[in-house]
């Protein structure tokens, strides 16, 4: 492998030591691929996300007990609150499975269904009063109320458009944002992501009436939004500016260790070098997001090291469980196919030539798969050079400096050509007396 220029060399060395040599300076543990711990991730939530995300792994994980696992917490926290017809599909779910202590129980869902119609025909009564005395107030707060109890009963259209409703009565900043933040949260769990982005926008207009918190809650949503849309730099910079007011105050959408994982693997994918090193590993504010989760915090420190085994050994580790997650299971496939690009493109892009086996070595995988990548690159244009199989080197296809040079001349020469034509057509004016034929002419006017 030659250094195109001196100042590559001593991250060549770093490279090639990372590609299978021992290094002894940077013993760092990996993550073990152990299953995800329930109870600790069910922790970090609360509300319907929380339930939602145990029947996402129980629907989603190969593991038996890990699935019953979820289930049985699943069970137990529907049962702290009013949706009988999700605790129906839960128990549809277990199938008798965990016992009958987590079984169908008709007791329980017809007191919360007979609660649940008186609750409903008091909210009516008092609606419609409100309608009567035309009282604003009154007005948003009833269907404030309404929203809440469809909410709560798992009826999230009919919750949505009660939210709205109150817009028409809100007479301050802070009634905006909080029917925004209502609205926003409904559509996170619809999965209806261009409302969420429509109310963001809404409530952002409202800048004096907003408190650290609100904003924290407010770019976590436009992350989420830009993330279902694919649109992983604009994911990652949300992500990136969430401010530490955010806490645990978010838990019914969020966690703090989600804005680390979702704007890492986003700001990975997306930026560049300079972005990745001003923007996340050198910004103060999201390093303390990446304090939870080490194994981000150090793969985005591998990966810009230039450490690609490191790095690539920690996104192997973590996919398994990254793929259990409610909001980024559809796009780790495409964000680890853009991560892995990336460090290719890094790899080769110092150098004059590089061995194939040794490259092939550093990102754990065989010399024929390589070249497929590699090749995939190079049509896309994303890597300008070209492979010898035979001797199995990739050569950079740098700028033809003979070729670039007689453009240099033709140029020039273009330039010298126009200049003398130029004078020239000077000289013959000047000889003919042009100028001074023209002066007289105005001057006899």
């Amino acid at each position: 492998m030659e250094a195109e220029d001196d100042q590559f060399g001593s991250m060549m060395d770093e490279i090639h030591s990372n590609g299978g040599v021992d290094d002894s300076s940077r013993h760092r543990p990996i993550i073990s691929g152990e299953q995800l711990d329930i109870e600790a991730y069910d922790a970090l939530y609360s509300g319907r996300t929380k339930i939602m995300r145990l029947l996402f792994i129980a629907d989603r994980c190969n593991n038996t007990s890990m699935q019953l696992e979820a289930l049985r917490m699943a069970y137990d926290e529907i049962k702290k609150g009013e949706n009988t017809q999700l605790f129906r599909e839960v128990v549809q779910k277990i199938n008798g499975r965990l016992g009958p202590n987590y079984g169908p129980d008709a007791g329980w869902t017809d007191s919360v269904d007979r609660r649940a119609e008186q609750r409903k025909e008091k909210l009516e009564n008092e609606l419609n009063a409100y309608r009567t005395n035309l009282i604003k107030e009154s007005i948003r707060m009833g269907y404030n109320d309404f929203g809440d109890f469809y909410y709560a009963h798992g009826q999230l259209g009919e919750a949505f458009k009660n939210y709205v409703r109150t817009r028409d009565y809100c007479t301050t900043a802070k009634h905006i944002i909080h029917m925004c933040l209502n609205a926003i949260l409904v559509s996170i769990e619809m999965g209806q992501f261009t409302h969420v982005t429509s109310y963001v926008s809404k409530a952002e207009q409202s800048q004096d009436a907003l408190d650290p918190i609100t904003t924290a809650k407010l770019r976590c949503a436009a992350g989420l939004a830009h993330l279902e849309a694919k649109k992983y730099k604009l994911a990652a910079r949300k992500f990136l500016e969430v401010g530490q007011d955010l806490g645990n105050n978010y838990t019914e959408v969020i966690a703090p260790q989600d804005v680390a994982t979702y704007g890492g693997l986003c700001a990975l994918a997306s930026f560049d070098r300079v972005e990745l090193k001003s923007k996340v590993i050198d910004n103060i504010n999201f390093r303390n997001f990446l304090e939870l989760v080490p194994e981000v915090r150090e793969l985005i420190q591998d990966f810009y090291t230039s450490h690609y085994a490191s790095c690539l050994e920690y996104l192997g580790n973590l996919k398994a469980n990254l793929l259990l997650d409610i909001h980024l299971h559809d796009h780790v496939e495409t964000l680890y196919s853009q991560i892995r690009n990336k460090a290719l493109i890094q790899y080769t892009h110092p150098f004059v030539s590089v061995d194939l086996n040794m490259m092939a070595n550093a990102f754990k995988t065989t010399v024929t798969g390589l070249e497929k990548e590699l090749e995939s690159l190079i049509t896309d244009n994303q890597i300008q050079a070209r492979i010898d199989s035979h001797n199995k080197i990739l050569y950079a296809r740098h700028a033809d400096q003979r070729n670039a040079t007689f453009q240099r001349v033709l140029q020039t020469g273009g330039e010298f050509d126009r200049d003398v034509r130029a004078m020239l057509l000077r000289a013959n004016l000047l000889k003919h007396e042009y100028n001074a034929r023209s002066s007289r002419k105005h001057g006899n006017i």
